[in-house]
């Protein structure tokens, strides 16, 4: 099992830092990379907030994944950096493409790209964007998957779809990774688990799942492989948890407290560890590492922590440390 850290990314994912600075951001990066983390990734929003997790609804600033990748992958030279995920009405895909192929390069073959259809309705506005409907978003999902992988993979490309278009476009310099970057989408509807299987390398969702309900989503996937006569275990298979380890139910609890006493209000308010760990990688290191192997038993390979109670939000540098320490040679 391979293990990921989602870094501190926005205005609200490290108390009392608003905004956030890329010193700390690049901190935590370091810190992850020396603890012995495989990967470390960013999402993707011009800005976010956190009225559907009970908290404010005002807007919250956020790095750019793609420039602050670029930037981390001269300072943090060992660990795999991704893109959990791009949203496709963010950027052209051909123009995607490129900016991906270049982050390839200066991190030196060492990028995971991840992909999504969107869903926050305010980025849209600000862009001067409708949100599209459910099926026009997968379908311009599915379209900008195509053309980035095709162009990854170094092809020179004339494509005409429902809503993305381009002729003889090529990545000059192409991408350092052969035969390409990996390339995943985050999802789960049925729609979305049918383009991973008949587009992309390899499939993500997070952050809060019981194996039960993942292993009924995972066989959606497996059989839409099947239909298009695709090898299931071809596709590459990674999930995001929100994770919390202590050295037992005390220290747990304890750490647990500190979790609530840094996140935003209304978000942790009203809830008890025990509601908070259903769904999520939480207990004794010995339990923790119990659930990684139940995650390892339904085919995810990577799990990406989210050392925090909100996305991309980290409690303590500590709890980084002790999940590092907790996972190491599983």
């Amino acid at each position: 099992m391979r293990i990921g850290l989602a870094l501190p990314q926005y205005d609200y994912s490290v108390a009392g830092e608003s905004p956030l600075t890329f010193a700390t951001l690049l901190h935590y990066a370091q810190a992850a990379e020396s603890y012995g983390y495989d990967s470390l990734w960013l999402s993707d929003h011009l800005f976010l907030d956190i009225k559907k997790y009970g908290g404010t609804s005002e807007p919250q600033g956020a790095f750019e994944p793609i420039a602050t990748l670029a930037a981390l992958a001269r300072l943090v030279p060992r660990v795999r950096l991704g893109t959990l995920v791009l949203c496709e009405a963010l950027r052209p895909p051909t123009v995607a493409a490129k900016a991906l192929s270049t982050l390839d390069r200066i991190a030196d073959g060492r990028l995971d790209v991840g992909l999504g259809a969107g869903y926050y309705e305010p980025e849209y506005a600000a862009i001067g964007m409708d949100l599209p409907s459910p099926g026009d978003r997968v379908q311009r999902l599915r379209e900008a998957t195509e053309i980035i992988v095709a162009l990854l993979s170094g092809e020179n490309l004339t494509y005409s779809g429902d809503f993305f278009s381009c002729t003889d476009a090529h990545l000059d310099p192409p991408a350092q990774q052969k035969p390409r970057p990996p390339v995943f989408i985050g999802g789960k509807g049925d729609k979305v688990l049918a383009t991973v299987a008949d587009v992309a390398d390899g499939w993500n969702t997070c952050w809060v799942w019981k194996p039960e309900d993942y292993r009924a989503r995972a066989n959606v996937l497996d059989r839409a492989c099947e239909s298009i006569d695709r090898d299931p275990k071809s596709v590459v298979r990674s999930i995001g948890l929100y994770a919390l380890v202590g050295e037992n139910e005390s220290d747990l609890a304890a750490r647990f407290e500190r979790l609530r006493a840094v996140t935003p209000a209304g978000v942790l308010d009203s809830v008890s560890l025990d509601q908070w760990r259903q769904g999520r990688l939480v207990g004794t290191a010995e339990q923790v590492r119990e659930q990684v192997a139940v995650w390892a038993e339904l085919g995810v390979e990577t799990i990406i922590l989210g050392a925090g109670a909100l996305p991309f939000q980290v409690g303590a540098l500590e709890d980084v440390a002790a999940l590092s320490e907790a996972l190491k040679d599983i």
